[in-house]
């Protein structure tokens, strides 16, 4: 399908953002996916989150590695910035960028395979230092590209499409990212658009290191009866813990919900997001206490979702390293190299 071109030109009625962007503005290419991929429904809320949060499209950079997952920010905000890197290697490259430009809202989109595998050691350097960005992770459990063997992110039992079963116990990114103090942790499913579009609206405006699982079938090799990560399988063992609207400043902090806990948490811009809870039980601030629940849970067959754990006063890398506000990439010569006197005061002071 990569030869069939979408229409440049959009219907007049077409509604727009607060910044005179129409959906189709935040559309890419074409997928080249299977048809009923998982990853195609993630790209679809994508698309819908970054138009309601009212994102001009040239704000965004969108990096990926290498996979199924990797190819689909070709087919999502076709206008901003993008860079598709080697396998596993997405988020130091994100982290360079992130650093010399603080002002881009930054996207890094993976797979199991690049993230749980030959990208672990940089998925687990992402998090700890607290690079401003929204990981997403589109976790089907097998290899798509190379036919379909499971992934680090398949569970232990788990069977394949030709019967073999998976003798090796799971690498769980939640609970890894997590561990590593990642500040804003969810779990949504490709095919609950609805729970979706908000956990990625959340962690867009959060300032620190978001992830979310996003349990995305494969449907060529991997969405089957004694698959546990098909659509059949997640929809009958799914647990959602919580359900988030996400408030911009400039919006009215108004919803009616239905009869539950309430609880607000102030992002750094001013945006909130609002969590009605579903299990009153869930404490989404205590970072231990959250862990041990996904374990309970995870031990009886179920699969949580919902935003799973939010630190209400993160910080990020810039935080950490103290940097100006100024992005690098901005500065003048003059700045980046004050003189032999200015290097010789920072010596001193470190002897």
């Amino acid at each position: 399908m990569t030869y069939v071109a979408k229409p440049k030109l959009h219907h007049p009625t077409l509604q727009k953002n607060k910044v005179g962007y129409t959906r189709r503005d935040y559309e890419g290419k074409v997928s080249t996916l299977c048809a009923g991929c998982g990853h195609d429904s993630i790209s679809a809320a994508l698309i819908q989150a970054f138009w309601e949060l009212d994102i001009q499209p040239h704000r965004v950079a969108k990096l990926s590695g290498i996979g199924c997952s990797s190819k689909t920010p070709d087919y999502f905000l076709g206008n901003s910035h993008g860079f598709n890197t080697v396998h596993g290697r997405m988020p130091s490259v994100l982290t360079g960028a992130n650093l010399a430009n603080r002002d881009l809202v930054y996207l890094g989109v993976s797979g199991d395979g690049d993230s749980a595998s030959i990208g672990l050691g940089q998925f687990a350097h992402v998090m700890r230092r607290g690079v401003n960005m929204t990981y997403i992770l589109e976790n089907n459990g097998v290899y798509g590209l190379t036919k379909g063997q499971f992934s680090a992110t398949a569970d232990k039992g788990s069977k394949a499409k030709k019967g073999a079963l998976n003798a090796d116990a799971a690498i769980d990114l939640v609970m890894l990212a997590m561990e590593l103090g990642a500040t804003y942790v969810a779990r949504g499913f490709s095919g609950d658009k609805t729970q979706l579009v908000p956990l990625i609206k959340g962690a867009i405006v959060h300032r620190g290191a978001a992830f979310i699982d996003c349990i995305s079938p494969c449907v060529a090799f991997n969405n089957h009866a004694g698959s546990t990560k098909s659509f059949d399988y997640v929809r009958e063992h799914n647990e959602a813990v919580n359900r988030l609207d996400v408030m911009m400043p400039r919006e009215p902090i108004t919803a009616d919900y239905a009869p539950g806990e309430v609880e607000e948490v102030t992002q750094h811009d001013g945006s909130v997001l609002r969590l009605r809870k579903l299990h009153a039980e869930y404490d989404v601030h205590d970072r231990i206490a959250a862990m041990n629940y996904l374990q309970e849970r995870k031990a009886a067959g179920e699969i949580v979702t919902g935003v799973l754990h939010v630190d209400p006063d993160p910080e990020d890398l810039h935080a950490h390293l103290d940097t100006i506000e100024t992005p690098f990439n901005r500065l003048a010569e003059s700045d980046l190299c004050p003189g032999v006197e200015e290097l010789e005061k920072f010596n001193s002071a470190r002897r």
